[in-house]
């Protein structure tokens, strides 16, 4: 997947290897998590397979950058991957975890439940401002068409955020309510 998220931001423009990872953090990275050796290990492999080419840029004062753009072959495989279903993946790692939960005492899930509603808080917080960013890249690429997408990406991310502080809250109050019994 990381793969065809480089490949779609080189889509629309071509970039350097700093430049895939701001990116990255300020559109993708509220859905997928991507450190910066994972991003250069993926440029390397999507140059060696062809779908990008890096041309060698150089700076003065500064060590040289490699620009990266995607290729015709690259956005075939782009395109290709778009046409496929998109079948939710069934795996939850939280729910995994939250199921077993049971063997934990009240006080220590209460705890559990109320630092995963300060992480959501967070989380919902940067998408916020991730809406900021969105306005920014829209005026960049000229094209609200496709910025569109993104902030239904950020809309996805604020809604599961907001459902996951509800939840907590539930499950905060239920395990208040079973420990005054």
């Amino acid at each position: 997947m990381l793969k065809h998220g480089i490949l779609g931001l080189l889509n629309y423009s071509d970039m350097n290897g700093y430049e895939i990872l701001e990116t990255f953090r300020d559109s993708l990275n509220h859905f997928w998590n991507a450190q910066k050796s994972q991003v250069y290990r993926e440029l390397t492999s999507l140059e060696k397979s062809g779908f990008i080419r890096g041309t060698k840029v150089a700076q003065s004062g500064k060590p040289n950058k490699i620009v990266y753009a995607i290729t015709d072959e690259g956005k075939r495989e782009l395109l290709e991957w778009l046409a496929e279903d998109s079948n939710e993946n069934a795996r939850i790692p939280l729910l995994m975890k939250v199921f077993f939960l049971g063997e934990k005492s009240i006080d220590e899930n209460i705890a559990f439940f109320e630092k995963l509603r300060e992480h959501y808080k967070t989380v919902y917080m940067n998408l916020s401002a991730a809406d900021k960013a969105n306005d920014n890249y829209s005026e960049e690429l000229s094209d609200p068409y496709k910025s569109m997408f993104w902030g239904f990406t950020i809309s996805y991310g604020k809604r599961k955020a907001k459902m996951t502080l509800d939840w907590c809250e539930e499950c905060i109050r239920t395990l208040r309510s079973i420990k005054t019994y």
